[in-house]
């Protein structure tokens, strides 16, 4: 077989050729491709309305790495404490709703509108419900001498005298799950504010407030070691970690459900588009052994719809229960 010499003119234009051809053949692939990100690709901002260390920073920072992994574009962690996160939640709400700037808040969430009423946003219309991380249930704690040794007990001496119950300030979860225990059992109950959980846990452990409504999480090294006493749990299903303390409505209170929980939300107007990818990257995130073995040992679960489409409706009818609460029982943030 004989040897064709090209020509490098010839060969120079064939090489063109070729290289356009590829590009125009790669060119919808590309498109695509960068069509399928959030926002262009440009990273996602995902702001905590708590500072570093706590249990929603804990959760954003958990999660990130998998949400970056699942989108293949970078996730930051920004914490934007103040306000009660108002501060957090007036930033998302007023940033573009292209996915690039999501708010990671706590279940603190559908109680401001009700305790501050003149909020710089509408915590029902300023956002999109993007998902419902996971879900913490209380466990209603005593000093270990006390004389209660059921949530029975508690109610039969509450019916007698008020009680005195700790929590970490006005407004918080402690403070509503007294407030709701109240409303369910129709007994008198002292709120003893503190300023934070730390010092309220201390206080009961030492004997001197014989209540408080405890995060599982950071009670639960406590209660193995004796210093406090677990009566009842306040969600409807028995905690992982304390598979042998009851649930309220197994203690006897019918109606009662407190839980800390992490939503994921985005400003209002997302495209349908942006929503479900940002949906589906959350979903694949919470099926990483990692993350589903670090909310177990905070005490939680995943939050249990795992298509997330009723996460809207669970975040609103949060806002609706501790609105009436809050109403009915006066509570204010003085």
């Amino acid at each position: 077989m004989s040897n064709i010499c090209i020509p490098i003119d010839a060969r120079l234009s064939r090489r063109t050729l070729i290289t356009a051809a590829g590009a125009t053949l790669a060119a919808p692939w590309i498109g695509a491709h960068a069509q399928g990100k959030i926002a262009g690709g440009k990273p996602i901002t995902l702001v905590v309305s708590y500072p570093p260390g706590g249990g929603a920073d804990l959760m954003a920072r958990t999660i990130a790495p998998r949400l970056e992994a699942a989108l293949g574009q970078t996730v930051v962690v920004e914490n934007k404490a103040g306000a009660s996160g108002q501060l957090a939640a007036g930033h998302v709400a007023r940033a573009a709703a292209d996915g690039s700037v999501l708010l990671l808040d706590a279940s603190s969430f559908a109680v401001t509108p009700s305790l501050f009423p003149k909020l710089p946003y509408n915590a029902s219309t300023a956002f999109t419900p993007l998902a419902v991380l996971a879900t913490f249930p209380n466990v209603l704690v005593c000093t270990p001498s006390f004389e209660a040794k059921s949530v029975k007990d508690v109610i039969r001496l509450a019916k007698a005298r008020p009680l005195d119950y700790a929590s970490s300030g006005n407004g918080s979860a402690q403070h509503l799950a007294g407030a709701l225990f109240e409303q369910r059992t129709g007994v008198t109950l002292t709120h003893v504010a503190y300023r934070g959980g730390g010092p309220a846990m201390n206080d009961v452990m030492g004997g001197q407030v014989p209540l408080f409504f405890a995060n599982v999480a950071s009670s639960l090294g406590h209660i193995k070691a004796g210093k406090l006493r677990p009566l009842a749990v306040t969600s409807t299903l028995r905690a992982r970690s304390l598979p042998d303390v009851p649930t309220m409505a197994e203690a006897g209170v019918s109606g009662y459900e407190v839980l800390e929980w992490n939503p994921i939300l985005g400003p209002a107007g997302m495209a349908a588009d942006v929503k479900a990818t940002l949906v589906a990257a959350i979903r694949k995130a919470l099926e990483d052994a990692e993350v589903l073995g670090r909310i177990r040992q905070l005490g939680g679960d995943v939050f249990a719809d795992a298509s997330q489409q009723s996460a809207g409706k669970f975040i609103a009818a949060q806002q609706a229960l501790w609105a009436k609460v809050i109403k009915e029982r006066g509570i204010t943030t003085g």
